[in-house]
């Protein structure tokens, strides 16, 4: 009886330690920090400050602003500043960010 308790023991032991080697996770890349909302809303309130579409530039303007991390200066123009920005396309091949 001690030794089939024993090889219980032992067995139970060696499914454990295995179990826990399955159930670590790997770790994964940290992604990039992106820009903060707010710091997006000033930008892009500044950028689309004499819009005729406001809503529209916003929209779109945080959007580029999330994935790029930055928006150019201005209220139009100076795109080289943001190469992302600049080179972000629509469906129609237009320009995406405001």
């Amino acid at each position: 009886m001690k030794v089939l308790l024993a090889t219980f023991l032992l067995l139970s032991l060696v499914l454990s330690s295995s179990l826990v080697q399955f159930t670590r996770a790997a770790p994964t890349p940290a992604a990039p920090p992106a820009a903060a909302p707010s710091e997006c809303d000033s930008k892009c309130g500044t950028r689309c400050a004499n819009a005729g579409y406001k809503d529209r530039c916003l929209k779109y303007c945080g959007i580029c602003c999330k994935q790029c991390k930055c928006v150019p200066s201005g209220t139009y123009g100076n795109k080289s500043e943001c190469p992302c920005y600049r080179d972000k396309k629509n469906s129609k091949g237009t320009s995406k960010c405001p």
